[in-house]
Formats: C-alpha cells, sequence, structure tokens
C-alpha cells in the first residue's frame, strides 16, 4: 500500500533527480473566453476573448511536470527558429528548464497546438507544424546535442508524439547510454509501432496505442473494469511485453485507471483516482513523468504507478495542459486512505 509517509519519503528523493526527456516539443496555446451568442454569418459559436496563455506542449510539459513535483527536468528535441519557438524557449526559462538540448532550425516550423476554451469547454483546436519527414532529417544533429546533456543524468525519458523526431537511431542511443549508466528508462509511445525498444524500464501507452503496437484493434472497454482484470486486456498486455520486453508496462485506460503490467510482479488494476475531469490532455505526460521519476527515486514498480495514477487524477481536473505539484500528489493520497480506498 502506497501510505502518505511513503509518498512524502519518494517526493523528498525527487529533489535530488535530474530527468532527461527527450522528443517532440510544442507549444501549447489557449485563448480563453466566454459564448452568449452565434454568429449571424454560419452557426457558429462567437467567442469574446478574454485571456490568452502559452504552456509548455509535448515533450517540454513532461519536463514541466517534473520540474512541478520537485525534480529537475532537462527537455531536448527541435524546433523551428521562428517566434513560436522563441517563446517556448522563453515559458520554459521561466519555469526554470534548461535549455542547452533544443536545437534550432531554420527551415522547420515550431509545432505550434492553439486551444479555444469557452467556459471551460475546448470548442476548437488549431495544429501548425512542419511533415515528420523535415524534423527527422535533423536526428543525428540532436543526438549530439542529447549526448552533451547526459552527464549526471538519473533517468531518461523519449517521449513521442508522432511528429517525426522519435526514430530507432534516437531510442537506440538513449536506451544504450540509460543501459551503460544503470539507470531507468522511460518510453512514452505514439503510433510508431516500428521501433525496437530492447532495454526499457517502463513503457505507458493508453489502451488504443498498446492495441495497435500489439497487432490489433482492441475491444471495447466496459464503463467499470473492476480489479479483475480482463482476458482481452492479458491478451493485449502479454503480447506487448513480448514484443518491447520492457520491466514493466503500464496502460492508461482513461476514467478506468490503468493496468499494471511488471515482469517481475502481479499484474493489476488501479482505479482512477480522479475526483473530477475537466480535461484529459497532457494527463500522459504527468503520468510518465511521475513513474519515472519514482523508479528514479528507488519505488517499486507498484508504487511507481500508484505515484503516476494520483499525479494524473489531479491534472485532469484542471483545463489544458497542466502540471501535479507535490502539494497536491499527497493531497489526493490521503484523501483517497481517508476514504478507505484501495492503494495497493
Amino acid at each position: 500500500m502506497l501510505t502518505k509517509v511513503r509518498a512524502q519519503a519518494l517526493l523528498d528523493a525527487f529533489t535530488n533527480l535530474r530527468i532527461l526527456v527527450a522528443g517532440d516539443l510544442m507549444l501549447d496555446r489557449y485563448v480563453f473566453g466566454a459564448v452568449e451568442r452565434i454568429s449571424p454569418e454560419a452557426p457558429v459559436p462567437v467567442l469574446h476573448v478574454q485571456r490568452e496563455e502559452s504552456r509548455p506542449g509535448g515533450a517540454s510539459n513532461v519536463a514541466l511536470n517534473i520540474q512541478s513535483l520537485g525534480g529537475t527536468g532537462l527537455v531536448s528535441g527541435v524546433i523551428g527558429a521562428d517566434v513560436a519557438g522563441s517563446e517556448l524557449k522563453k515559458v520554459l526559462s521561466v519555469a526554470g528548464l534548461p535549455t542547452d538540448g533544443i536545437l534550432e532550425v531554420d527551415s522547420l516550423q515550431t509545432t505550434v497546438k492553439t486551444r479555444v476554451i469557452a467556459d471551460r469547454q475546448q470548442v476548437v483546436r488549431v495544429d501548425r507544424e512542419s511533415a515528420c519527414a523535415a524534423f527527422s532529417h535533423e536526428g543525428e544533429a540532436l543526438r549530439e546535442r542529447i549526448a552533451a546533456c547526459m552527464d549526471g543524468v538519473d533517468a531518461v525519458l523519449i517521449e513521442d508524439y508522432g511528429k517525426g523526431i522519435v526514430d530507432q537511431a534516437l531510442v537506440t542511443m538513449l536506451l544504450a547510454a540509460a543501459r551503460e549508466r544503470g539507470i531507468p528508462a522511460g518510453f512514452d509511445p505514439k503510433d510508431n509501432h516500428e521501433l525496437d525498444i530492447p532495454w526499457v524500464t517502463v513503457a505507458t501507452p493508453n489502451y488504443r496505442e498498446a492495441c495497435l503496437a500489439a497487432g490489433g484493434v482492441g475491444q471495447a472497454l466496459p464503463d467499470f473494469l473492476g480489479a479483475q482484470v480482463p482476458g482481452f486486456l492479458q491478451k493485449t498486455g502479454q503480447a506487448l511485453a513480448a514484443r518491447w520486453n520492457t520491466a514493466c508496462l503500464m496502460i492508461t485506460l482513461g476514467p478506468r485507471g490503468v493496468y499494471v503490467r511488471p515482469n517481475d510482479g502481479e499484474e493489476q488494476i488501479l482505479p482512477t483516482q480522479a475526483r473530477e475531469v475537466f480535461d484529459v490532455s497532457g494527463a500522459g505526460d504527468t503520468f510518465i513523468a511521475t513513474a519515472v521519476l519514482s523508479l528514479a527515486a528507488g519505488a517499486s514498480y507498484a508504487e511507481a504507478a500508484q505515484m503516476a495514477n494520483y499525479a494524473s487524477g489531479v491534472v485532469v481536473g484542471k483545463v489544458g495542459t497542466a502540471t501535479c505539484n507535490a502539494d497536491e500528489l499527497l493531497e489526493i493520497v490521503a484523501k483517497s486512505q481517508g476514504a478507505g480506498e484501495p492503494c495497493v
């Protein structure tokens, strides 16, 4: 059982950890406002803009989550030499995140996701980005940049958003470096199913990604899973664990929780810890950031999954890509135990 005392001990250990996050970088922009009427020009709502803000997205949001929990997040990836790229570096610097691992390329456009939010509900998302093939051409230069950031790192984390940066050469280099140093390695996949990840500590696909990577489309999840792992989920976990040979597989199941399958322990389903859900964007970022931090701090796979499950339960109660801090994580652990909920 993950107690508040144990959670506090892990959080205390986070402050001494440096985690390198490599992968797809993006800038998340938000336009917040209120809708009071429908446009006379077309059957669409008219948003009265009240405020706008920019936040780190993609791999940079994972690094920000690490920072929010008390660790040091190092971020590495590729951006364009454009206004959005400069803005992303600025918001990272303001958050205290080093930007030495970021490669700027004149010919690329920084990936930007703009979300329009009306009364806490997302109305539309607008994406701007270069083609995946354009990013993949910068692989060698990025690997050199990453190698220069590896000194003193306590874990590595590969964050794939399918934008073209995460390829086999990058994965092989990072996993080899982690194995040589004896540190945990995390992998958050997208739809890049052909990657070989021969030595990865923890992989955190969502259910759809897991089913596709395992070679199938998957079965619809029931509204409530309970503690017993259903056969179709076991089959997906077995196929994926055999293919990836990961030490621990954690398949996030949205509002149904997370399926945890360590190679050396008992599989289980952890129920969601979310008290209310406003926005699931960024929840996967929080999950893997917390899981890898916990493993680097000496947590067991079960403890790491529980810490990550609690943290992601916090961020889905916030609007947009968000983070969970130490106080929020401890509070939800304490409330869950006070309510008599299982933390096994």
